[in-house]
């Protein structure tokens, strides 16, 4: 078995204990090894740590001597990253972070699409075990709607680890009370009113999710069509059929109607006087619903 990765004993100590809030209980590391890390399976090792700074970083760190299918989950995040290196904190056993490394074996081109593809596998996995439903935003938010108002309860950032690999790491707010979210538009799935916030449930069925969705992409040779990957993402994406304002690189500004994903995973924005651009890095934000 791949040897654990970090140590939390220390952290442990200083914030109470694993059991010092008896609302968030921790993880059950050994039952998810037996439920997640099976011969033949996608999931080759699973560790869980108290605190980290960024489980990306970790994971990324040791892409070298992983095999494919490792798992980092951490209980509390202290730097944790979201695109463009925005910081993500939450408090300890409120949520999942959690990473994973993959060595994709498709053409380098198509990899582009796994964030999508992690997005579509947790919503999906996040709505069958929380009973909440989960939108996608381009490219790589999940969001809940919290008193009609759709709110951001979760985000996706992958990295490069080395040639062949990439790490893929998923932060998911989900006991965080509506006094201790970090900025208004933030949720959670207990303020969405899941009918389960139990993290083991939850992290079980986003890994299995992820693990099947990966599995027909990989099998399809990457191809968003052939796995049914674009098909299942655009019928998720919140940010199709909305106004948007896109925010991009060398402070350019484009607005127009979020119409489709092209074959690369980049969001088509139609503007005004009918002509198209297609988005593939940069802040979206919804502006209005097309009526």
């Amino acid at each position: 078995m791949t040897p654990p990765i970090g140590s939390g004993d220390a952290a442990a100590g200083a914030a109470g204990g694993r059991w010092s809030d008896l609302e968030r209980p921790p993880l059950d590391e050994a039952a998810l090894r037996r439920a997640l890390v099976l011969d033949g399976g996608l999931w080759s090792s699973l560790d869980v740590v108290e605190t980290t700074g960024s489980t990306n970083s970790d994971l990324a760190a040791r892409a070298g001597e992983l095999p494919e299918g490792a798992v980092l989950v951490a209980e509390e995040q202290t730097s944790g990253r979201g695109r463009l290196d925005r910081s993500w904190v939450a408090p300890a056993r409120s949520g999942l972070f959690v990473s994973v490394l993959l060595r994709p074996q498709a053409p380098v081109e198509r990899w582009g699409w796994l964030p999508l593809l992690t997005g579509v596998a947790a919503a999906k996995g996040l709505a069958k075990a929380a009973g909440a439903d989960l939108a996608l935003k381009w490219p790589n938010d999940l969001l809940v709607k919290v008193g009609g108002e759709e709110r951001k309860t979760g985000g996706i950032l992958a990295e490069r680890a080395g040639r062949d690999a990439l790490v893929v790491g998923l932060g998911v707010n989900v006991t965080l009370r509506e006094d201790e979210l970090p900025v208004p538009a933030a949720g959670s799935l207990l303020l969405a009113n899941a009918v389960s916030t139990d993290r083991d449930t939850l992290l079980r069925s986003v890994l299995r999710s992820l693990e099947q969705w990966y599995g027909d992409w990989r099998a399809a040779d990457g191809d968003p069509e052939a796995s049914g990957l674009r098909a299942a993402y655009e019928a998720d994406c919140a940010t199709l059929g909305h106004r948007v304002r896109a925010e991009l690189p060398g402070d350019r500004v484009l607005e127009g109607d979020a119409v489709r994903l092209d074959t690369d995973g980049r969001l088509v924005v139609e503007t005004e006087g009918g002509g198209t651009e297609a988005v593939g890095a940069g802040d979206i934000v919804h502006v209005r619903a097309q009526g």
